[in-house]
């Protein structure tokens, strides 16, 4: 593929969390774009066709953490009309400013998506950077072969060390032939086609619901919700002292909601009470719905109830100018009781000093990457949400030794409470 090489270079991550030994690519992207550069016939194509072979919109992407995909499809095979799904919306964002950097136009070049029929209907060629989970692979293999034309073809990419034999087997559910490419530089890629008729393909199980005893409601998962369906151990420990938490507090934030239980939890037990779930993932903040309505505790007109793109500007989120799932809250949505619902990055939907309390249970990865500081840069912008004297209530893996940095960040902490793997804390935030 001319010119690859100068296209990966200008990609960055921004505004996604960034540190120097992540980048926003890497040899699996480079891999699945050169796949189907064979699979169109050599790279770009010419004519009105753009990529060959395919006519604008029948290039379909999922999974694409920076943009490295869709925009490579433009850049380098001539793609027109992409269509792309981004679970983390801070994904989503670098895709739209690797764009402009690049001089690529959306709409023309390529457009967000949710993962549904306007994402594939029609789609003649998807591009999967293959998730960590066999779930949220589930999901998009049956999203592709219930929607996407008869004679698509899947290449589905990631790094051999994330990959199982147990993928093929989970696209095999959904399609008729399965293939695995040769490795490259540690990466594979996974060719799939022949849709399996609805009557072969098994019953989407998603969303999934279950139940757990220490729960007075049922919990809502997707294939990328974080813990699926359950109560996960450590949200478990936070909850047993949920009634401690600020006692008084009746302006609370659930961020990084996942499936909702924690934010459904304090809803119910506090009736009236406002609740702001928050987080990036399109598929947390679709569970934290469902569980939320089907306990009663939705906010009744809450319009952010998660599924829109969010690609606005660092300047437009500060400003309050956002439209859409992660806009900063309203007077109005701020008033209602129950739980409203944000796709949005970290607090931006929580206005200065609004939250009485925050519960958090952070997550230690980004993308396939486990990394600490992704849950720093949740920690650190807790003070600038929490009203004085506000506590932040958070469950973390003891290892992880976050105790200080809450301190630093938010306030004086104690600990509430500890077992063989995770340790919670109560921070009240100190007076500025």
């Amino acid at each position: 593929m001319t010119g690859a090489d100068a296209f990966f270079a200008r990609l960055a991550r921004d505004p996604d969390f960034d540190a120097e030994e992540l980048r926003a690519f890497d040899a699996s992207d480079e891999l699945l774009l050169a796949t189907a550069a064979g699979e169109l016939g050599g790279g770009a194509g010419n004519g009105p066709s753009g990529a060959s072979g395919l006519a604008p919109g029948e290039l379909a992407v999922i999974g694409d953490r920076h943009g490295a995909l869709a925009l490579g499809a433009v850049a380098l095979l001539g793609a027109r009309g992409v269509r792309v799904f981004q679970d983390p919306v801070l994904g989503e964002r670098a895709l739209h400013r690797n764009a402009q950097r690049l001089g690529i136009p959306e709409g023309e070049g390529f457009a967000s998506h949710a993962l549904d029929a306007t994402l594939l209907d029609g789609a003649k060629l998807v591009l999967v950077q293959l998730p960590r989970g066999l779930d949220a692979l589930d999901e998009i293999a049956q999203a592709i072969a219930r929607w996407a034309h008869p004679d698509v073809r899947v290449l589905a990419g990631g790094r051999v060390k994330h990959m199982t034999r147990a993928m093929n087997d989970v696209l095999g559910r959904s399609f008729a032939e399965v293939s695995a490419g040769l490795g490259w530089r540690k990466s594979r890629v996974l060719a799939a086609r022949g849709p399996r008729p609805a009557s072969e393909a098994a019953v989407s199980p998603f969303p999934r619901w279950g139940t757990d005893p220490d729960l007075r409601f049922s919990v809502a998962a997707f294939g990328a919700t974080f813990g699926g369906p359950t109560l996960d151990h450590g949200s478990r420990l936070l909850l047993t002292g949920l009634a401690d938490a600020a006692p008084g507090a009746r302006r609370i934030v659930d961020l990084g909601c996942g499936n909702g239980v924690l934010g459904v939890s304090a809803a119910l037990a506090r009736p009236g009470a406002h609740v702001i779930a928050t987080d990036q993932s399109a598929a947390a903040v679709r569970a934290t719905r469902l569980t939320a309505e089907a306990a009663g505790v939705l906010a009744s007109g809450c319009g952010h109830d998660g599924g829109a793109s969010l690609t606005g500007t660092d300047a437009e989120v500060e400003s309050g100018e956002l439209t859409g799932a992660g806009e900063p809250a309203g007077a109005g949505a701020l008033a209602l009781p129950g739980v409203c619902v944000h796709r949005a990055d970290a607090l931006e939907a929580v206005p200065d000093g609004w939250a009485e309390l925050i519960l958090l249970n952070p997550p230690f990865h980004t993308g396939a990457t486990v990394h600490a500081g992704v849950a720093h840069r949740l920690i650190e912008r807790c003070a600038r949400a929490l009203a004085p004297g506000g506590e932040l209530r958070i469950v973390f893996n003891s290892h992880l030794r976050y105790r200080p940095l809450v301190e630093r960040a938010v306030g004086p902490s104690r600990q509430i409470a500890r077992d063989r793997t995770f340790t919670v804390l109560a921070a009240a935030r100190r007076e500025r």
